[in-house]
């Protein structure tokens, strides 16, 4: 399946999946969001992030 906003590269965060453009891993804004965290609170301390881009990665971790 193709993202529009993460990528595995392996010469960032050791291939582990990021936002494009960033090192935000992915795994963070998940464990954020599982803590409780909501999207728009995510939003303003990754102002770089979109909604799309965090719902995109919701959906890959039910990949």
């Amino acid at each position: 399946m193709k993202y529009k906003y993460i990528e595995r590269n392996p010469n960032i965060l050791g291939g582990k999946p990021v936002f494009k453009g960033t090192r935000i891993p992915v795994y963070l804004i998940l464990d954020f969001l599982s803590a409780g965290e909501t999207i728009d609170n995510i939003l303003e301390n990754y102002p770089q992030l979109s909604k799309e881009a965090i719902l995109e990665a919701i959906r890959y971790k039910e990949v």
